[in-house]
């Protein structure tokens, strides 16, 4: 009997070993899902942003959307993924009740140089660091596009990627370890709860963008004399269009990497699905509530405008509106919040423009103002319900949310306006005049997107 029951013992340890191993898989596994659907949102920045160009800008606006994905990345290694691990606390560098932050921690596990950079490389005992690390990486990639569409036609290349560097591996990465980080101080003592980052992504790019916008000015010809506004329509709306779409498709992987799942490496949450705060979350409730809020985008902009760039901006506006609570709303409430944000965002541009913001794409307010619309919103549906997992917990609430969301705005406008001005002080903010008038890919690209519409030698003699 004896002999049966240690026989026993042993099946059972090996299946639950065997578990433990199939739950570490599937968590590398999903994570590293997420990461090429992430880099759709690129390809959909790249369509969007050379769409809404006009031809002689349109490689150049490209060219700025490649580079800020590639300088993210080594950028994000070096020390934005330290940034996220050492500071939720604040500046200090200490650790938090939860213990996962600190000089200690960060510099054990994210830290790309000297005896640190053994834990970022090929060791088989690290099954999972490397693909989360890739799904950040790819946050901080969104950010800089994100900021990239408002600029184009105009900003030079040097002083655009110097800018992305600050957004995307410093300015949203601090706002991400305080208030997305089970150490943050704005969780911890605010309650503060951003499961899809609408504030600490989008909302610190949209506003890192318009501290950006105010230094590098208009267009030239966007504005008249008398401070009324001109439209200045790039060349290709359906391209336009489809790249919104495909930003909507990568926003699937972005949501997807926002949720912690069962593993031998996050432990610490339990056996079941949870937020980055590690309350609970299903992909069924993300099913439900992103595609209630897409829609919801599109009917109210519709509505609205009738105009198919603001109807997939809508999608946008509403997917950003409702991530904030995609973990707790219900799909009614999803659609009602999305369909809202529809109708103001192209309200919103309009008052932007017309105190002389010249924001290409809408970045600033369909990331920005929907973003600190989103956060906020969850103060008024979600009140009460904990910010993060255990007893005695901070709750969310309306106070909270509106604490959050000034620190996000800060986060992004400050930093933004600061590198720029002094970027522009150096002369390395905008292209000059002339290179602006003849078009950015004439000077500045050794390629033309249409060459068959430009002319490359001087016509024959008569």
């Amino acid at each position: 009997m004896e002999e049966q029951l240690a026989e026993l013992t042993a099946q059972v340890a090996a299946l639950k070993g065997g578990g433990a191993t199939t739950n570490t898989m599937f968590a590398e596994m999903f994570y590293y899902l997420t990461i090429p659907l992430m880099i759709i949102i690129h390809a959909g920045f790249l369509a969007y942003e050379m769409g809404s160009s006009r031809m002689k800008n349109v490689l150049s606006s490209g060219v700025k959307n490649i580079l800020a994905f590639a300088f993210m990345i080594p950028t994000f290694y070096f020390f934005g993924w330290w940034v996220y691990w050492g500071f939720p606390t604040g500046l200090t560098l200490s650790a938090g009740e939860a213990g996962i932050s600190g000089a200690a921690y960060a510099s054990s596990i994210a830290f790309g140089w000297g005896e640190s950079a053994q834990y970022m490389g090929p060791n088989i005992a690290d099954n999972a660091s490397g693909v989360f690390f890739g799904a950040f990486a790819l946050f901080a990639a969104t950010t800089a596009s994100i900021m990239s569409g408002a600029v184009i036609e105009r900003i030079q290349t040097v002083g655009f990627v110097i800018l992305a560097i600050v957004l995307g591996s410093f300015a949203w990465v601090v706002a991400a370890a305080w208030g997305w980080h089970a150490d943050g101080w704005l969780v911890t003592k605010f309650g503060v709860h951003d499961f899809g980052a609408a504030g600490l992504v989008h909302a610190v790019a949209g506003f890192f963008a318009l501290g950006v916008l105010i230094n590098l000015g208009p267009r030239i010809g966007k504005f008249n004399a008398d401070g009324s506004a001109n439209h200045i329509a790039g060349h290709n709306m359906p391209l336009t269009v489809v790249g919104l779409m495909l930003i909507i498709v990568g926003f699937w992987g972005f949501l997807m990497a926002c949720v912690i799942v069962p593993g031998e490496a996050w432990s610490w949450f339990g056996d079941k699905f949870a937020t980055i705060y590690g309350t609970p979350i299903t992909l069924s409730a993300l099913s439900f509530n992103i595609l209630m809020a897409v829609a919801g985008g599109i009917i109210g902009a519709w509505i609205w405008t009738k105009d198919p760039f603001w109807m997939m901006s809508g999608a946008l506006a509403g997917i950003i509106s409702t991530a904030s609570g995609l973990d707790i709303y219900f799909p009614a409430l999803a659609f009602i919040i999305a369909f809202s944000a529809g109708i103001i965002v192209a309200p919103a541009a309009a008052w932007l423009e017309r105190r002389g913001i010249d924001d290409a794409v809408g970045a600033v307010t369909v990331h920005g103002t929907i973003g600190l619309y989103g956060v906020v919103m969850l103060g008024v549906f979600a009140s009460g319900y904990p910010a993060l997992q255990g007893e005695g917990v901070a709750t969310i609430s309306l106070f909270g949310q509106i604490v959050g969301a000034v620190v996000f705005f800060l986060c992004g406008f400050v930093p933004g306006y600061v590198v720029s001005y002094i970027l522009k002080g150096m002369g390395m903010l905008r292209v000059p005049e002339g290179a602006e008038i003849a078009g950015m890919d004439t000077v500045k690209v050794p390629a033309q997107g249409y060459p068959e519409g430009i002319p490359t030698s001087p016509a024959p003699a008569e």
